[in-house]
């Protein structure tokens, strides 16, 4: 397993990343710890939580992945883990955080409950990566920068992150933070795969001129990119096979991953994968690792079956002739999540 450092700060991390938004929902606890051994036993070192997993978001259930995490790790030494988590961003928009009664913002009050809340069911006194897990537009950004400042002075906090966050939020965080002093953000967790590449229009410039690491999610398209939605199927037990019965915004959500054109574009990129000898599985994750601006990608599971075919694609390297015709798909099909 390969190994790059997050943007400017002294933690290298393993190029993938276990997330965990399913671990307490689509996967029980005793599924959560065979995924997280196999992949710790692969030389996976860095793990992304949420103060908000898992999902889809329910008050009865908030911070349930947390808490099985936590006892996962006691199992490991705590050193050799790099370990991110997330506080909520604001609740009086489109997303309402499951935690403080659905009143979550990234003010100082907010940020530092989440935080002595997240240690606590983490079952830790630092976090090595602190991300807010989408943009507080409506609140000073000092405000938030600073606080999490004081975090890291304390040592609650190694390093700090954003996620979900415009190409000008990023900006403007890290003029405020260099204006003040304080943190910066060392990296960008967006959503960014095959089947979404709007990352690489406006953020990926970001990054490589101020030295943040993008750590993408959903390098999988939300599992599109598995090909299991193809042809019009609707597998059971599969997150958007659910959320296309929820309605709301799960329902919204749902549509946009998997959807005409993006089904289209996966059962093209199905035939490179194939040619290349691979399964798209295994494609799409190299293909987002293999960014100049990508530290590691985040992959996720609901059964340890799925993870041999991401883990696959530790030591691959696509060559030009298979990017160009990646390229090509998606200048054919553009932007297939909208």
């Amino acid at each position: 397993m390969k190994s790059k450092r997050l943007g400017k700060s002294a933690i290298t991390v393993s190029d993938i990343c276990m997330g965990t938004m399913t671990f307490g929902a689509q996967a029980d606890e005793k599924m959560s710890f065979a995924i997280l051994d196999k992949c710790f036993e692969a030389g996976i070192n860095f793990y992304d939580t949420a103060e908000n997993y898992p999902v889809p978001p329910k008050l009865e259930w908030a911070g349930r992945t947390e808490e099985i995490f936590g006892r996962w790790m006691k199992t490991k030494n705590r050193d050799a883990i790099i370990l991110a988590t997330k506080v909520c961003g604001p609740s009086h928009g489109w997303i309402k955080g499951s935690q403080r009664a659905e009143m979550t913002a990234l003010d100082r009050h907010n940020i530092t409950r989440a935080l002595e809340a997240s240690l606590k069911r983490l079952g830790t006194d630092y976090v090595d990566l602190y991300q807010t897990h989408w943009p507080d537009h409506g609140t000073a950004y000092y405000e938030t920068l600073e606080t999490l400042d004081d975090l890291v002075r304390e040592g609650k906090v190694r390093i700090i992150g954003c996620s979900n966050e415009t190409a000008w939020g990023l900006t403007k965080s890290i003029a405020v933070s260099e204006k003040l002093g304080v943190a910066r953000y060392q990296t960008i967790q967006n959503n960014h795969s095959l089947n979404n590449r709007r990352f690489e229009d406006e953020l990926k410039q970001v990054c490589l001129q101020e030295g943040v690491s993008s750590i993408p999610y959903s390098p999988l398209g939300g599992g599109v990119l598995s090909g299991k939605y193809n042809d019009g199927a609707r597998p059971e037990g599969a997150r958007f096979s659910n959320y296309l019965n929820m309605g709301g915004r799960q329902e919204i959500m749902a549509r946009r991953y998997v959807n005409e054109k993006s089904l289209a574009a996966t059962q093209r990129y199905q035939a490179i994968a194939a040619e290349a000898g691979m399964s798209l599985i295994t494609l799409a994750t190299a293909w987002s690792k293999q960014h100049d601006f990508v530290a590691s990608t985040i992959v996720g599971a609901t059964h340890i079956d799925q993870v041999e075919e991401i883990l696959a694609a530790a030591d691959v390297v696509l060559g030009a002739d298979v990017l160009k015709e990646i390229d090509k798909v998606s200048k054919e099909i553009m932007y297939p999540m909208g």
